[in-house]
């Protein structure tokens, strides 16, 4: 399918001439995206949407990556398939839900994972660390506890 029309150029605003960082006192220049017409010609082909289209080679899916590298093997060690949490595909495309336990808990703490996954249930606690990296906070070698707590605290939630 192939959408198309002319739209005010978005960089110019329909003007025809670019007036940016380097250009001062009544100078401009033609603008690039228009070529000076103030007019942009939007071009979009795409396929339409009918469904997912499946993923070969996926076994476990994650919320997040709250930047680490995952996998069986690292550093010597093969690691069992879901040592760093997550679904397995099937359960994902299935529409089963990321629920605690989930979480990459080898090597995050509540507050790192759940800044990425969902801000809104990432604890505010006053032991946690204020800035700087998680993995330098005082607790983070015994993260084990927090994610106890956090634990414990999620099912005290109504």
């Amino acid at each position: 399918m192939r959408i198309e029309h002319d739209e005010i150029c978005d960089r110019c605003g329909g003007t025809g001439l670019y007036v940016g960082m380097a250009e001062h006192d009544g100078f401009s220049v033609v603008c690039n995206h228009c070529k000076g017409t103030g007019c942009y010609h939007y071009i979009h082909e795409f396929e339409p949407f009918e469904r997912r289209t499946p993923r070969a080679n996926v076994l476990r899916v994650l919320q997040t990556n709250p930047g680490m590298v995952v996998g069986t093997i690292g550093r010597g060690t093969i690691y069992p398939i879901d040592h760093f949490g997550g679904l397995t595909y099937d359960e994902w495309l299935e529409g089963k839900p990321f629920s605690r336990g989930t979480e990459i808990r080898c090597s995050t703490c509540p507050a790192w994972w759940y800044q990425s996954a969902d801000y809104n249930r990432k604890p505010d606690w006053d032991e946690c660390i204020g800035f700087g990296s998680f993995s330098g906070c005082k607790h983070f070698e015994n993260k084990a506890k927090c994610w106890e707590r956090f634990d414990r605290e999620q099912e005290e939630k109504p």
